[in-house]
């Protein structure tokens, strides 16, 4: 085939979507002298009947970005921001039901956590009060994440975490593996166990016809039984432990059909103290270091039986 056949072929337009991306909306609740906080991070990708803004410019199905910024600030104002989901619900559903042109809405959240600082005993003969409800400091463990997407018809709701570290300094072992010319690492049966989640999880609710999930309550179950089978498994490997992490999550969240992980390594060695003559096990309280990168990236998604994967492979991997 020469060049002049290649150019001929005709071009069509794929899969396009636009928005606002990363709006920092922070909505402060006043009960009284207490105060809340909820600290988003909200993205809007819109999608429709917008082959024309493409082909000729036209921009008369075109919502403005802008407009998909102020309506994030107005809603937290109007509606308030109950959970991430609910918000994300508001809006996709906003998108769409009220711009024909707009058949797809897709609202990606981040959520930053705040927790209340507590005042010292004799805070009231510095500032006149008896206790202080409104000052806070940033939580330093995960980020909460959620991504609510509509078409007009019936919702998806994914919620996760990213960033949360943790680690079992002992009850984890890897031998038994493939070796080769190439291999150097020598089995352990005592080492560290260190990893910073990413997880996204599917809800199994869809539409206003079906009782809708405390998102809230659903969020933090869902982190604790994470946690307590990470605690609670004797591992060989980490994909096990990823496994058991989301059956425990399955079988204790009946909202929930689909969970996916993205698990670093974060690889701790023991340091090799022979050069003075010192011994370095792990029974006795070994030093380690710990190594930036690389390091094994270990996935996984764990679902209902019966049920279909959803949860984009690409959503938490590099």
């Amino acid at each position: 085939m020469n060049n002049d056949s290649r150019r001929a072929r005709p071009v069509v337009l794929g899969q396009n979507q636009y928005g606002k991306a990363e709006n920092r909306v922070v909505k402060i609740t006043r009960d009284g002298d207490t105060h809340h906080i909820k600290d988003l991070n909200v993205s809007v990708a819109l999608s429709g009947d917008l082959d024309d803004v493409h082909y000729s410019g036209s921009n008369a199905n075109c919502l403005p970005t802008d407009t998909t910024k102020n309506t994030c600030f107005a809603f937290a104002k109007e509606h308030g921001i109950e959970s991430a989901e609910q918000y994300g619900i508001h809006l996709a559903r906003h998108f769409v039901d009220s711009q024909p042109s707009i058949h797809r809405a897709r609202i990606r959240i981040e959520e930053y956590a705040w927790e209340r600082i507590t005042a010292s005993d004799g805070n009231s003969q510095f500032i006149g009060a008896d206790e202080v409800k409104h000052s806070f400091v940033r939580k330093g463990q995960e980020t909460r994440v959620a991504q609510i997407t509509y078409d007009g018809q019936n919702f998806e709701v994914l919620s996760g975490l990213k960033d949360l570290t943790v680690m079992n300094s002992t009850n984890s072992e890897f031998w038994g593996y493939i070796k080769d010319k190439y291999t150097t690492l020598k089995e352990d049966y005592d080492r560290i166990l260190a990893t910073s989640l990413s997880t996204w999880w599917r809800h199994n609710w869809t539409s206003d016809e079906q009782r809708m999930p405390n998102w809230e309550k659903s969020y933090e179950q869902a982190k604790k039984h994470i946690l307590q089978a990470f605690v609670e498994t004797y591992s060989l490997s980490l994909q096990q432990t990823l496994y058991q992490m989301g059956t425990r999550v399955l079988n204790n969240r009946g909202e929930i059909d689909e969970i996916r992980f993205s698990a670093p390594n974060k690889h701790h060695f023991r340091q090799d103290l022979s050069f003075c003559g010192l011994e370095n096990e792990a029974k006795d309280g070994a030093v380690y270091y710990a190594a930036d990168r690389p390091y094994g990236l270990i996935e996984a998604t764990i679902l209902r039986e019966g049920t279909e994967a959803r949860i984009p492979v690409d959503m938490t991997n590099l």
